[in-house]
């Protein structure tokens, strides 16, 4: 019994590269769920700062999209829950990063890999 993906992401290695607009709509489906994972980080770490630290929804924003850019707090953490918090949420959002890039790289890595394989006469 030959076992099929319901939908699958890329073609399968036998397939012949796809045209140019398709993938074009790939990257662009990449991007929009890359957007989605920042902004759903985005949205966790204001809340954290809002709750913890008891800063405004703008200060919270600005918090949280700092330490989202790698670039660090901008107010001061006073309370320890809010310490813990920054501390959580910079971890949190270097892995956000990296699984943003996967998501966006993987639809150009795809192509080139599946290019290569075609190139290289593989099976």
């Amino acid at each position: 019994m030959e076992r099929r993906r319901i939908l699958p992401v890329f073609e399968h290695r036998s397939q012949s590269i796809v045209p140019l607009g398709v993938f074009v709509t790939r990257l662009l489906r990449s991007a929009a769920v890359a957007a989605l994972v920042a902004a759903a980080a985005l949205t966790a770490g204001m809340l954290g700062y809002h709750l913890t630290e008891g800063l405004s929804w703008v200060d919270s924003f600005l918090n949280a999209s700092m330490i989202l850019g790698g670039m660090g707090p901008v107010n001061e953490i006073r309370s320890n829950a809010g310490k813990i918090f920054a501390g959580c949420y910079a971890l949190f959002s270097g892995l956000v990063f990296i699984v943003t890039v996967g998501i966006l790289f993987a639809p150009v890595l795809h192509r080139f890999l599946h290019r290569f394989h075609l190139e290289g006469g593989g099976r």
